[in-house]
């Protein structure tokens, strides 16, 4: 849940600090005292896009922060694991999003740096905000199947997942069959291409790690006197009258000589002995690469000529040795395709329609787990609009498909366009009244309506998220009476299971408030200031009498504020 919301220079919020609670919370406040002005900056918190014009006239930039505590949310924690996010241990999160009067934006996860893409996806798994705006969303129908899909996550899961790796490669199959089926122009061209690259590179002949042996052949000769006086300083100390080796070599006379007196001095002798004749080797074997020493200007010549003929391989080619004869291999692999292009087409085809069947075949099985689904979604939205008033309402799942183009597999005797989801392509159909047939949401619902059906769905998919907190900004416009009666107490439901927060101007909604937050605008030494202030349940009845009436408050007003509050506590408690 969002513990504690700080916003500082947005809009028109100077500094304000809001502490938020489990179940419902409503914002309630007079239009332009910004309410919405929170949301926006709830949304920028998650990873929403800036833009200059919401630091506030005046201040060099906004800062938003928000609190999360996780509630053994393991979602949340995989991918702060996943991003390298530490936790430490605690099952909070804080969100910090700066934005700057210059357009820069910085985000911030527990005080780590993170890309603006990262604040979006952690911020996503932890709100879910729905405005008047997302509702409209429901028209497209390029998101109802993976609305669909989302209900039924738990069974489609596995299936999506083989599903996609096929498709990965039926795709790389498709690519590479319609490429050799090019005309023969375009394919003597790539021919002529492939074969001077595999000239160059088989005159190149590099070998694996050349360059890396070269590089450091290079550094030797480079240090050559270096190497040649420290090797032989090294030398002439162990070896030589008055060295290293004579001054050992006495040493291990002198303990010899007692060594049959004291059996400690015998196995220090033994000891003394293994290591003078490993210094001895040692010092033969420094003499030697003395006589092998020789230092070649031009070998220094010809590994700088070679490592320039490297590195201009390796722009053409790839970041290494090792990638440019990967890609040699490649080449070769390819000019033998085309140069046996009939043979390599006809195992493609082959080889196609082996995974056009057994593709279709797996999105057959979606298929068919998705029309499960959509009976036991149909059912559930029929319930929850029944609850909103729309009893003779109906609700349906159309599936359809997309013609395919000829390399398409065939189904029921027609092409079919697969993507990464299948085949089916869907649409939420709608009736609101009895006699009219199923139509698109888009074509059929009114405001009032789409709400409805818009709070339906929420309440149903809030049952199978993860998400700690919900957002509902203003999305009961258009409805009134016994629905907005009906809106409050689906909205309730909704937040029995998640933290809600609502932005609502329906007294309905703001009487079955846990808490009630109320939003005021003032104008303090000629700025314009946004406060927020919890209300007493005194201050509440008030609230709510203003926006029954929106005029003056009357203790008729009053009573009826005081009945929907007590209308809404025996709601809570049935």
């Amino acid at each position: 849940m969002l513990a504690e919301l700080s916003i500082k220079n947005f809009a028109i919020i100077d500094n304000i600090k809001i502490e938020f609670k489990d179940g419902l919370t409503v914002l309630t406040g007079e239009t332009g005292a910004g309410k919405s002005i929170i949301i926006d900056a709830i949304q920028l918190l998650t990873g929403g896009r800036g833009s200059v014009d919401f630091v506030r006239h005046g201040s060099e930039k906004a800062e938003i922060e928000g609190l999360f505590f996780l509630e053994r949310n393991r979602v949340v924690v995989d991918k702060a694991i996943e991003f390298g996010i530490d936790l430490d241990g605690e099952d909070t999160v804080i969100l910090h999003r700066t934005i700057t009067s210059a357009g820069k934006s910085i985000c911030r996860i527990n005080g780590k740096l993170v890309t603006l893409a990262i604040l979006k996806e952690i911020g996503q798994l932890l709100i879910d905000i729905h405005s008047q705006h997302e509702t409209q969303s429901l028209m497209d129908t390029d998101l109802h199947l993976s609305l669909l899909d989302h209900y039924a996550s738990h069974q489609l899961k596995d299936l999506k997942r083989e599903y996609r790796e096929m498709f990965t490669e039926y795709k790389r199959l498709r690519k590479r069959y319609i490429e050799l089926s090019e005309n023969e122009q375009e394919v003597a061209h790539r021919l002529d291409l492939l074969k001077f690259q595999h000239n160059e590179l088989q005159q190149a002949n590099l070998q694996p790690n050349e360059d890396t042996e070269l590089d450091e052949e290079r550094h030797q000769l480079m240090n050559y006197e270096k190497i040649y006086q420290s090797v032989s300083d090294a030398y002439e100390s162990l070896y030589g009258e008055q060295k290293g080796l004579e001054w050992l070599s006495q040493a291990l006379t002198s303990l010899q000589n007692v060594s049959e007196f004291d059996q400690r001095l015998e196995s220090r002798s033994e000891e003394l002995s293994n290591h003078y004749y490993l210094i001895e080797e040692m010092a033969f074997e420094l003499r030697n690469q003395l006589d092998e020493m020789e230092f070649d200007p031009e070998r220094l010549n010809e590994i700088e000529a070679r490592l320039n003929e490297i590195n201009h391989l390796k722009r053409k080619y790839g970041h290494s040795v090792e990638q440019i004869l990967q890609y040699y291999e490649e080449v070769e692999e390819e000019i033998e395709q085309l140069e046996n292009k009939d043979v390599h087409l006809a195992q493609l085809e082959k080889q196609l329609k082996e995974m056009s069947k057994d593709i279709l075949q797996k999105a057959e099985q979606l298929h068919e787990v998705r029309k499960l689904a959509a009976e036991t979604l149909r059912s559930a939205i029929k319930t929850e609009l029944k609850d909103l008033y729309l009893e003779k309402a109906d609700f349906a799942v159309s599936f359809m498909t997309q013609p395919g183009q000829p390399l398409d597999p065939e189904r029921d005797g027609e092409r079919v366009k697969l993507t990464e989801d299948g085949f089916d392509y869907i649409e939420f159909l709608i009736s609101p009244n009895p006699g009219e047939p199923l139509k698109g949401i888009g074509k059929i619902a009114s405001g009032g309506e789409l709400s409805r059906f818009m709070l339906a769905i929420k309440n149903i998919f809030a049952r199978h998220q993860g998400i700690t907190s919900v957002i509902f900004d203003e999305v009961d416009t258009g409805v009134s009476g016994r629905v907005a009666q009906a809106i409050a107490e689906k909205i309730y439901v909704v937040s029995e299971g998640s933290q809600v927060l609502c932005i609502s101007h329906l007294p309905q909604v703001a009487a079955m408030a846990d808490t009630h937050l109320l939003i005021e605008k003032t104008t303090t030494h000629d700025r314009t200031v946004t406060t927020v202030s919890e209300l007493t349940e005194d201050a509440k009845v008030e609230e709510i009498s203003r926006m029954i009436t929106g005029a003056e408050l009357t203790e008729t007003t009053k009573d009826h504020a005081k009945e929907l509050i007590n209308l809404a506590q025996k709601h809570k408690v049935s």
